[in-house]
């Protein structure tokens, strides 16, 4: 889908009243995400860690009202990788939580494709699932959610899985209470003006 056709989604979402919602995953390790910092002049930084390659993976998306009045943020963490289940299992959720019709904006990753959301769309008359064109990461602002996460959580040094979860819905959950960081996040994207 090129940007006539996120054109197209707008006022598609418009007629109908409808949530947009720009939906992405992101994966986070153990192992310390390393971002420039402050130090004394000559002591550089060490973060020390065990090599451990667990991860959680998490999904997302940036809801957008149909009035654009309001900006929302939904979530959920995996242990394991996203795949299509665990997409449908997110959409389901959105529904549960979104009033009237939704169209969920996804890149174009074979996890966003395939029968078991091809069944989702039979079962649920008011999901609707556009992409974003390939390879155009900076047209989504949920790739924003993901930068000020990463940002957060740079140089920390968890333990294990568990306190790894637990900084990570903290900084979620802060993303998700700003109403200024989500407007960021749109803001920051390259969508074109009018679907801002």
């Amino acid at each position: 889908m090129e940007k006539e056709g996120l054109a197209a989604s707008k006022k598609k979402a418009a007629r109908l009243g409808a949530h947009i919602v720009f939906a992405d995953e992101s994966g986070f390790l153990l192992i310390p995400h390393v971002a420039k910092t402050w130090a004394p002049r000559g002591q550089t930084p060490v973060i020390h860690h065990r090599y451990r390659r667990d991860k959680i993976s998490v999904i997302s998306g940036v809801s957008v009202s149909p009035k654009r009045q309001r900006l929302g943020l939904f979530y959920q963490l995996y242990f394991q990788n996203i795949g299509q289940e665990e997409v449908c299992e997110f959409l389901r959720h959105l529904l549960r939580h979104l009033k009237g019709p939704v169209i969920a904006l996804l890149d174009n990753s074979r996890t966003h494709h395939g029968e078991p959301l091809q069944e989702l769309l039979r079962q649920h008359s008011r999901l609707r699932i556009e992409h974003f064109p390939s390879y155009a990461p900076e047209l989504n602002p949920d790739e924003g959610v993901w930068s000020l996460a990463k940002r957060d959580l740079a140089n920390g040094r968890p333990d294990d899985i568990e306190e790894l979860m637990k900084d990570l819905i903290n900084s979620i959950d802060r993303i998700q209470r700003s109403p200024a960081k989500l407007r960021g996040c749109i803001l920051q994207s390259e969508l074109p003006p009018f679907l801002r």
